[in-house]
């Protein structure tokens, strides 16, 4: 009964969550349930004094495919850039567990495709921990190179806030590719209601460490 309440507490705040936290993320997605989101960012260098035009100097557009196998099991496609800029193919599965872990829900995944033309593993681990206010999350995800021995690393830390249908939210994106610096970005976004099924994130980033761009991040997803 108690673990019966559990999840249906799990499911309720799954539709709190921004689906583009991480790869699946500590929630499952309910059996049939299908997320789709796409987004799109547009970055610029924080020294104006380089700026020759104002047309972005950088923009990739991602696109991320989550489903509700079972009642557990969330399977799902993250096309777009990886950590290390290059563009990603990757399919995941995640089975969260059975039951909070020192009052934290946690999801092991495991991801297999291709970054880049060459063959990846990405083993990631979600933390994720619910209140009336919102929520808070933490991502981590290691992408393994076998072909060039090589891995990338990346953390995602995020809070967010509860507004009705709205949310607003606040994410510390940090990660390290194989043989470069380590960096940090902060990206701020909100979410606004568009249909039944649909939802609009506005957003925008800025680099702290290792990361000397700004921008904006403008997303569109939706549920059935």
């Amino acid at each position: 009964m108690l673990r019966s309440a559990l999840r249906r507490a799990g499911l309720a705040l799954l539709a709190c969550l921004p689906a583009a936290l991480a790869e699946a993320g500590a929630w499952p997605r309910e059996k049939g349930a299908l997320f789709v989101s796409t987004t799109s960012y547009l970055s610029w260098s924080q020294d104006l004094t380089t700026w020759t035009s104002y047309y972005p100097s950088a923009r990739y557009d991602t696109l991320f495919i989550e489903y509700g196998l079972t009642e557990r099991w969330t399977v799902g496609l993250d096309l777009g850039r990886s950590v290390s800029g290059a563009t990603k193919t990757v399919a995941f599965a995640t089975r969260p567990f059975a039951r909070p872990v020192l009052g934290l829900q946690v999801a092991p995944t495991l991801g297999i495709g291709q970054i880049d033309g060459m063959q990846v593993i990405r083993p990631a681990l979600s933390l994720g921990k619910g209140a009336d206010w919102g929520w808070l999350a933490a991502d981590f995800a290691a992408e393994l190179f076998p072909e060039r021995g090589e891995t990338d690393v990346k953390l995602d830390l995020t809070m967010g806030a509860k507004f009705g249908r709205r949310r607003a939210m606040v994410q510390f994106q940090g990660g390290q590719q194989a043989g470069d610096a380590p960096f940090l970005r902060v990206v701020p976004s909100v979410t606004t209601p568009l249909f039944k099924r649909y939802e609009l994130e506005l957003g925008g980033s800025y680099g702290v460490i290792g990361d000397s761009s700004m921008g904006l991040k403008l997303g569109l997803w939706a549920e059935f």
